[in-house]
């Protein structure tokens, strides 16, 4: 049984339609990110922040799972491996491609969070500022999105995976945005193989023992379809 955790971001959706993280100008399809993706922001004003994250939330339902999605799933179900995928994105293409074992170490557009008391459950396709919390009734309501500032989600389980993994793959990252920058050299102190998936190399490249480049839709296809001809 191999054990894999596959790391995933903005680069295996964006051929899917899905825009990626944001421009070196530091705009977030033409917001200030301190604006949309701070818990300041959402404190000073709430109504531009769930009108950004509606917009993303029918973007994210109107896109379709891709073939790396897809051959990520293929993967999952084979028996001769046990896979975790760790994504930095708040679509839920993965799951819609079949994948079930997946962590969202930044929150899901399809959950939300109450800002005061901390209740989750399911998003409306449109959030307002006049939301209540059906656990406190407080209208704090809020994407479940961890913005800057904020800690990822379920890292301790990261981490006890990757040390425990036999292959850490990083797809479609750009190797800037930590603590997941740091995956490859967490896994790597732990003995594991690592392996790069992306359009190009990222900033942490030489970290891993193996990388290959190129779309996504090509190069993880091409990868599952090798890991399972290996087991035949």
């Amino acid at each position: 049984m191999s054990r894999i955790v596959i790391l995933t971001g903005a680069g295996i959706s964006a051929e899917s339609g899905i825009r990626t993280f944001r421009a070196s100008d530091g705009l977030w399809e033409d917001h200030r990110i301190e604006e949309v993706a701070t818990p300041e922001g959402f404190l000073r004003d709430s109504a531009l922040v769930h009108q950004f994250y509606n917009a993303r939330r029918a973007a994210a339902r109107a896109a379709q799972p891709n073939a790396a999605h897809l051959a990520l799933a293929e993967l999952e179900a084979d028996p001769h491996h046990t896979v975790l995928i760790v994504t930095q994105n708040v679509d839920d293409l993965h799951e819609r491609a079949g994948s079930q074992n997946v962590i969202h170490m930044h929150g899901t557009l399809v959950g939300a969070l109450c800002h005061d008391c901390g209740h989750r459950w399911p998003a409306p396709e449109v959030m307002t500022q006049g939301d209540l919390c059906p656990a406190c009734a407080r209208a704090a309501t809020r994407p479940d999105i961890v913005w800057f500032g904020e800690m990822p989600y379920q890292m301790d389980q990261i981490v006890r995976a990757l040390e425990a993994a036999d292959l850490f793959v990083s797809i479609g990252t750009s190797g800037n945005v930590y603590p997941a920058a740091g995956f490859v050299r967490d896994a790597a102190m732990a003995g594991v193989q690592t392996l790069e998936l992306n359009l190009e190399p990222s900033a942490g490249t030489d970290m891993f023992d193996t990388a290959r480049h190129g779309p996504a839709t090509q190069v993880v296809p091409a990868w599952v379809r090798a890991q399972l001809a290996q087991r035949r």
